[in-house]
């Protein structure tokens, strides 16, 4: 932190000078790099669970910071139809410390571990009342105790939908048949033009070798004909 104000005024010295503009993108430069380094806590690539009344519920939650954490603020809150519910609430010291949780309601535990940066939550035996929006709240004190939050949504059903996959099947099968036909119209053919080379070949082979039969039997097979001898008078 001390850095930070050490190059903030280093920047207004300059500004001072005659370099607004060069101090002005320095100062944007420095709040994108204080911000990419910020805390950040997150809920998942999915936001929602479906989950069947009366089952047991992972609420996930993470969280990440460049710059590390020392007496990390965090809870879990329900909004009650407006009204934030507080479950539990924990200060993690530093990196690595798992923190003694404090937990207010019976049917919630806290299994996350700061060893892996995790502060998910079980909610047991869930019903149709537990259905909503779970907030997911940290706040580091290193970054001058701004809030962080992300929103997990719960939806209660009494049985989880059946995907009826027949007509993705139905769609894999068809486009396989004509994949699978493909590759046997183009495994014939080149069986066909090998076998039409090795005809070409073999009768190119005969052509040759009676060609040659041909001209011996006429006398023409490079050889010296015999020399009749002239009669005497």
């Amino acid at each position: 932190m001390d850095s930070w104000k050490g190059s903030a005024s280093a920047l207004c010295r300059y500004a001072r000078l005659g370099g607004t503009f060069h101090a002005s993108l320095l100062l944007a430069l420095f709040v994108g790099v204080w911000y990419s380094q910020a805390l950040e806590v997150s809920v998942g690539k999915v936001h929602y669970v479906e989950a069947v009344n009366g089952s047991t519920v992972l609420l996930p939650c993470t969280y990440s910071s460049c710059i590390g954490i020392k007496n990390l603020y965090f809870n879990w809150q329900y909004n009650d139809n407006g009204t934030m519910e507080k479950l539990c609430e924990a200060v993690i010291p530093i990196e690595g410390v798992d923190p003694h949780v404090r937990v207010y309601h019976e049917r919630v535990e806290y299994v996350g571990t700061s060893k892996q940066n995790n502060i998910s939550i079980l909610l047991w035996n869930i019903t149709y009342s537990d259905e909503g929006e779970y907030t997911c709240f940290a706040r580091n004190p290193k970054e001058k105790n701004r809030n962080h939050s992300a929103i997990f949504t719960l939806i209660v059903v009494d049985e989880l939908k059946v995907i009826d996959n027949t007509l993705t099947v139905i769609i894999l099968s068809v486009v396989g048949g004509i994949i699978g036909l493909i590759i046997l119209v183009m495994v014939m053919r080149a069986l066909i033009q090998l076998i039409m080379r090795k005809v070409q070949e073999k009768n190119k082979e005969c052509l040759v070798s009676s060609s040659g039969i041909d001209n011996t039997e006429n006398g023409l097979s490079g050889a010296k004909a015999e020399t009749k001898a002239t009669p005497k008078a």
